[in-house]
């Protein structure tokens, strides 16, 4: 019994710690709510277990042909009476009056613990139906699974604006995933076309961006500086007011991605030609004249 009480213990200890975990984000959660399911569940385990060793106690003392010491006026304890048990002994008063073949059908109590349980598991209903679809004081799960969505994504945005603050034309890189060059592409239609052509073939002011030749360095490191400091003496302003440095990362990737794509109508190279000392590094370019 004391390793019964230890354990109910220990799992009851989790709850206060878990309760605490989930009030910082919402009052009620199906979290929450199968959590402790799982923990009365296991303490009725117990229960059912330790219920079960002490029957195999009585019969173990019956089959040994000891007398089981029971008294009908005998006071009971709180466990025996939750359990309501009761010995071979005392069978005789619970025989029904049905007889199948010499085989007696005993009157056994339900145990009170077990009536708990189950009238327990419909008030829990109730309150659960009143709550989840008639109060609307809980989301279900789907609305749940929307709102940490919108969590996750809120998290996604500080983090990004952190990271973000900390990319500048020294640490740039380029990007290959889709969904960071498509970004870029949309950055670049917006603020960049009007300039330099829908496809960066070049247009009456900005020069051509997918050729070999550059005015102001062709290296990731040099395409994100231009973007960002601008080159106010050519009338192209500076963005790093208006455009975060994750943003100007993904449009200098973009602009990278369509080197060499040959666009209809570009522009005539201008500038130097840039020859990276090696694929993919943006350290010491090298520049020729055109």
């Amino acid at each position: 019994m004391k390793k019964i009480i230890t354990v109910a213990a220990i799992l009851l200890s989790v709850v206060p710690a878990f309760a605490q975990e989930v009030s910082q984000s919402m009052p009620i959660s199906f979290h929450s709510i199968l959590i402790s399911i799982i923990i009365i569940l296991s303490i009725v385990m117990l229960l059912v277990v330790y219920t079960l060793h002490h029957v195999v106690s009585i019969l173990k003392h019956e089959a040994e042909g000891k007398a089981y010491n029971f008294q009908e006026n005998e006071e009971l304890s709180v466990w025996e009476k939750m359990l309501a048990l009761k010995p071979l002994s005392a069978e005789k008063d619970i025989e029904l009056d049905h007889d199948y073949d010499g085989i007696k059908e005993l009157n056994n109590p339900i145990p009170p613990w077990f009536n708990v349980l189950f009238y327990g598991t419909i008030v829990f209903a109730i309150f659960y139906l009143l709550i989840y679809h008639v109060w609307d004081s809980a989301p279900l799960q789907a609305a749940e699974y929307n709102n940490e969505l919108i969590a996750a994504d809120e998290q996604k945005k500080i983090y990004l604006a952190k990271v973000g603050n900390a990319i500048d034309e020294n640490s740039v890189v380029i990007l290959k995933d889709e969904i960071a060059l498509a970004s870029g592409k949309q950055e670049f239609v917006t603020r960049c076309a009007a300039c330099h052509g829908q496809n960066a073939e070049g247009a009456a002011v900005g020069p051509n961006l997918t050729d070999e030749y550059w005015l102001h360095g062709g290296s990731v490191n040099e395409i994100f500086k231009t973007i960002k400091y601008g080159v106010p003496s050519k009338g192209m302003v500076a963005w790093q007011s208006s455009i975060n440095p994750v943003k100007m990362q993904e449009i200098t990737s973009y602009i990278l991605s369509m080197q060499g794509t040959n666009p209809p109508g570009a522009k005539e190279p201008q500038g130097e030609k840039y020859i990276p000392n090696d694929a993919g590094t943006t350290s010491t370019d090298s520049l020729t004249k055109n």
